[in-house]
């Protein structure tokens, strides 16, 4: 184990996660489901208790001291995760109820005004449904194709399709950061150089890597990057699209009503500045706090330490279940992937391992993890999944190779 990942001290950020003290029939919680969502520590949880007990009140519309409270903490929210992500500032933060909706916020409020016939949007072949699905009806109604960068054996994207794949004709690439069933880490700083070679706009889809690993939006040079807060500690209910400055500026809005409106008369409406442009109705105020303490809490132990610890886990994970002989592992090799490990036992369908396992307390994911059409170029029709976050050990994973060997035993 490296230096960096010996300065974390697991057994004190456990202590913040008390729900991982469960019990079921007198066995521990294992839980490794993080990809799906990650536990919520302690300061979050005050934070959420805080602001319903002491400034509860909507924001931007009162005058009164819990109103001016509540703007205050809403809107330094969105400086906090501007900071943490690396964007220029709140004007290219805006606030949503998951990855999912700020996909559609883009598609809908560029993609329907910009694409039409002869204008191709690149996907790649291990996208969440959040993406793929969202183009796909998109392109649909705009008369726009998809294009579909494929896999090698490997599970890795293969770049030089990607370069054909793109073309002029491109006008928006849409990709994945890490794979949330492969692990994969796409080089998505390349794939947005290709992409602005031929001025096409880049979509980064980074709900499995802004939450385990230093994520910096000028780095990357992406044009719009989304993830949810339910995945790095935070709240469930909070999402976040970035987006440069001048292109939400110059986009439509995709909600109208209440908050995003500067001037309105019977005849036409002005739209507020950014980012309330995008925010339409009561937003998110209690979940955007708490999310901005959970990059406090999350800074705190150290993004590079996040991404250190997260990697020996699926390194050592990938080892133990490729060493089972009977397990089929999906994705790259276990010391070159993000903190996930998508696999199947051998004559064993996903979801009766899981429920085995559960019986075990161990908790996973099984399924498609919402990439069918993945899952098919796998040719499996469903897969486990054990993913891994901070408060996380190599113990756990024995016990994860524990339980999965007495489903063996099971189905023998």
């Amino acid at each position: 184990m490296s230096q960096q990942a010996e300065t974390l001290d697991i057994e004190r950020i456990r202590a913040d996660f008390p729900i991982l003290e469960r019990e079921f029939d007198g066995t521990q919680l294992v839980y490794l489901d993080n990809a799906a969502t990650t536990q919520t520590p302690e300061p979050v949880v005050e934070t959420i208790t805080e602001y319903y007990r002491k400034y509860n009140a909507n924001v931007h519309r009162g005058i009164h001291q819990l109103s001016q409270e509540a703007s205050i903490a809403y809107e330094e929210a969105h400086d906090r995760v501007a900071e943490f992500i690396g964007a220029a500032g709140r004007e290219e933060i805006v606030f949503t109820k998951n990855t999912t909706e700020s996909v559609n916020l883009v598609a809908y409020a560029w993609g329907l005004n910009e694409l039409g016939p002869g204008d191709e949007v690149v996907l790649t072949e291990m996208e969440h449904h959040a993406s793929l699905v969202t183009w796909q009806q998109i392109a649909k109604r705009t008369g726009a194709t998809c294009k579909y960068i494929p896999i090698t054996d490997e599970g890795r994207l293969d770049m030089e399709a990607a370069e054909e794949l793109i073309t002029d004709d491109t006008e928006m690439v849409s990709v994945v950061h890490v794979s949330n069933t492969l692990g994969t880490i796409n080089p998505v700083s390349e794939l947005a150089a290709i992409a602005h070679d031929h001025d096409s706009y880049v979509f980064v889809d980074a709900a499995q890597s802004v939450p385990n690993r230093p994520v910096d939006v000028a780095e990357i040079d992406a044009d719009f990057l989304a993830f949810s807060g339910h995945k790095m500690a935070g709240p469930t209910g909070i999402g976040v699209l970035y987006g440069k400055e001048h292109i939400l500026e110059g986009m439509e809005p995709y909600l109208y009503g209440g908050e995003m409106i500067l001037k309105v008369t019977f005849e036409d409406s002005k739209w507020n500045e950014l980012p309330w442009k995008y925010e339409a109705g009561t937003p998110v105020i209690c979940q955007g706090i708490a999310l901005a303490k959970a990059c406090d809490y999350l800074d705190e132990i150290g993004m590079e330490n996040i991404e250190q610890h997260e990697s020996e886990l699926a390194e050592y994970a990938y080892d133990r279940l490729t060493a089972e002989g009977d397990v089929e592992v999906y994705g790259p090799p276990g010391d070159d992937r993000g903190g996930l490990v998508a696999f199947n036992l051998e004559s064993v369908h996903a979801h009766d391992l899981s429920s085995i396992l559960n019986d075990s307390a161990v908790a996973i994911r099984a399924g498609d993890h919402c990439t069918q059409p993945l899952h098919d170029v796998l040719g499996t029709a469903a897969s486990a999944r054990a993913s891994f976050y901070i408060y996380n050990t190599k113990a756990e994973i024995d016990k994860l190779i524990e339980a999965v060997d007495d489903a063996r035993q099971l189905f023998a």
